[in-house]
């Protein structure tokens, strides 16, 4: 299998800097914000995205797909179809981080994973303005436009460390010690689930905290960090994989004593 997957990565590599250059960049600051029911936000750059990726993946491995952009029902039944075929499903983000690519920030990630029997094997994320490809097979390890993950080793010391910490998910007791009492040295909040995981793989930031993210914000990302030799667990949960795909939490670290460190401190202070 690892030889398989590794003799697909350049395929799915080059379809994300195809999407970004012919779907994305060019829409950049000239579409119009657009909401789905639960509030997310969205433009046509994102279903372009997605029709693309589609069909480059169609091309790479006729797989059932799932991506973010389609209906619940759609995404329900390509997660069924998935489970069921040996060779996996390919999940989705077409462009995470919707509102900073809308706004003009450049914090925005496209992101493609494949899944086995409901787990990572492949993940691919390229942040197109940056144009860093982060890359991880299981098993095999993950990459930086092919320089070894991580870029910089993280400490063990939580009161040294940077996290990424989304406070709008969090238990509300839990977001008020971390303002009051925090255990680090600093945190960020960039925007955009995937690059986060990219930035903790890579070792930019040390830590990571979600309340919430859904399977196309965690699927690439958490296989690069545990390739990278990080850790990633849920508020309850340590096997990460086993916790409910659709809504997530997420408790990550690069350094396994200082993941231990992190979790724990967190599950003390609200994290249920």
């Amino acid at each position: 299998m690892p030889a398989d997957l590794l003799k697909l990565l350049p395929g799915v590599e080059a379809a994300l800097r195809a999407v970004a250059e012919t779907e994305i960049l060019p829409r950049f600051l000239k579409v119009e914000r657009e909401h789905k029911d639960d509030g997310s936000t969205f433009s046509e750059a994102d279903i372009a995205a997605q029709e693309f990726l589609t069909r480059a993946l169609e091309r790479l491995l006729h797989l059932p797909t799932l991506g973010e952009e389609m209906s619940d029902a759609a995404q329900q039944a390509a997660w069924a179809a998935g489970l069921k075929s040996e060779r996996g499903l390919w999940v989705m983000d077409p462009i995470d981080g919707s509102t900073n690519f809308l706004v003009g920030l450049p914090q925005f990630a496209v992101s493609v994973a494949l899944l086995r029997d409901g787990k990572p094997v492949l993940g691919v994320s390229y942040l197109p303005l940056a144009r860093e490809m982060f890359s991880a097979v299981a098993g095999q390890g993950a990459w930086m436009n092919g320089e070894r993950l991580p870029l910089r080793p993280s400490g063990h010391q939580l009161s040294r460390a940077v996290a990424c910490v989304d406070f709008k998910r969090l238990p509300p007791m839990l977001a008020a010690r971390l303002v009051a009492d925090s255990p680090i040295y600093s945190q960020r909040n960039f925007g955009s689930s995937v690059l986060e995981w990219c930035y903790l793989a890579a070792g930019r930031v040390d830590a990571v905290l979600h309340g919430g993210q859904r399977l196309w914000d965690h699927a690439a990302g958490s296989l690069l960090v545990r390739e990278a030799g990080g850790c990633a667990a849920t508020f309850r949960e340590d096997d990460f994989d086993a916790a409910d795909p659709w809504r997530r939490q997420v408790i990550a670290a690069l350094n396994p004593d200082l993941f231990v460190r992190w979790r724990d401190w967190l599950r003390q202070h609200g994290a249920r």
